[in-house]
């Protein structure tokens, strides 16, 4: 456990832009809502594929896939967790649920995705069957093939089939 100096504990601290610390949690937070924002400024350029594979990726990180077991399987951390931010520990996956999600929108919107595409299937599908693919594995990542071929099969109709508008 970690003091940062103003009698918060149990929190990794991790150093401030400005100078001061900022509690390891809301660090974290601040990381995925930047792989977020960068997923959303990719819309339109490469493929969309590759895109998802690289944000998919960077969202299950190592810190992010540690954690998600141990909210699952904690009922008191799962409540304090949802006591001091709605959607709780399991909130990692909403954050990503939310990037993919409007980064596909942002793509359908390019036309770059069918205008008919199943925006709320396909980020459940991505979002709900790619995260396995980063747990019980042997240390490190999956290979990034093996993450591309998923998210490639998945998005695959929704990226050819481009009907006119």
């Amino acid at each position: 456990m970690n003091s940062g100096g103003d009698g918060a504990v149990g929190h990794a601290y991790a150093p401030r832009a400005s100078g001061g610390r900022v509690p390891g949690r809301f660090h974290r937070a601040a990381q995925l809502e930047s792989r977020a924002s960068a997923l959303r400024e990719s819309a339109g350029t490469g493929a969309v594929a590759d895109n998802l594979t690289g944000a998919l990726t960077t969202l299950f990180g190592p810190i992010p896939m540690a954690i998600i077991p141990l909210v699952t399987f904690r009922d008191r951390l799962r409540a304090r967790l949802r006591h001091a931010a709605p959607g709780g520990g399991i909130a990692i996956l909403a954050q990503a649920t939310t990037a993919v999600s409007a980064y596909l929108g942002d793509e359908r919107d390019l036309g770059r995705i069918a205008a008919d595409a199943d925006i709320d299937s396909l980020t459940l599908s991505l979002v709900g069957g790619g995260h396995p693919l980063f747990t019980d594995r042997e240390p490190g990542p999956p290979d990034t093939a093996a993450v591309n071929r998923f998210v490639t099969s998945v998005v695959a109709d929704a990226v050819h089939r481009r009907p006119a508008r």
